[in-house]
């Protein structure tokens, strides 16, 4: 029988360079999104990362008002599901729930309101798209209850180092089998705390990976090219 913990890699000589995620996230339950087991998020608008990565998914979320030629971009180079910022601060209402109908239209396989969101715009969102609503909770103030009955289907924690205690607050606050995805922070301790709180799938920010991926190419060849 084959070793579970040996597992084969198969890749090429022009793909060796990949963005891995960190192991630890393999610990985590995963959410199921149409079918596909997603455990690894990567948070990024980066598309030559996003093409270059081995996450499950991709959340595409930035703090300017949601371009749909953003997402045209993402969604031309992913090859995996799409979590798709739509507003809900200043972006809201009926202009949050065009995006998010474009987003969907588009690929997307969810839509993710930010924390401002009030509860009339994601009634307008949950009235125009069929996928799933990721709504952001950065701290406990919300009432969760009113938004997962006004139509949320999952949660996207976002608390800082305050994440792994607003993971277990929110499990309170939420049905047993309710879908958490969370920031596991920079180190595998903190991601596997994010996980032990509760989080079903875990996000990560490759921060400048595309900057250091090129640094040590042009290391490499300058190396291999030197003057004899």
């Amino acid at each position: 029988m084959p070793n579970k913990s040996n597992i084969p890699n198969l890749t090429s000589a022009l793909r060796t360079s990949i963005v891995e995620s960190p192991d630890v996230i393999r610990h985590a339950s995963g959410i199921r999104l149409f079918g596909k087991r997603i455990k690894t998020i990567v948070y990024s608008t980066d598309v030559a990362l996003i093409a270059n990565c081995d996450a499950d998914a991709i959340l595409a979320v930035y703090p300017w008002t949601p371009n749909t030629r953003i997402l045209d971009a993402i969604s031309k180079v992913a090859n995996v599901p799409i979590l798709a910022g739509v507003g809900g601060g200043l972006t809201k209402g009926l202009r949050a729930a065009t995006v998010a109908r474009f987003a969907e239209e588009n690929g997307a396989q969810a839509v993710v309101l930010n924390a401002p969101t009030g509860l009339e715009t994601l009634k307008s969102v949950r009235q125009v798209v069929d996928v799933p609503i990721f709504y952001t909770v950065v701290n406990r103030s919300a009432d969760l209850h009113a938004y997962v009955n006004a139509g949320v289907n999952a949660l996207n924690i976002a608390g800082g180092k305050e994440t792994p205690a607003l993971v277990s607050w929110a499990r309170t606050q939420v049905p047993a089998d309710f879908a958490i995805i969370a920031s596991g922070g920079k180190t595998d301790d903190q991601i596997q705390a994010t996980i032990a709180a509760g989080a079903n799938a875990i996000t990560y920010t490759a921060y400048g990976m595309t900057e250091k991926t090129f640094q040590a190419k042009m290391a490499q060849y300058r190396s291999e090219h030197a003057p004899q």
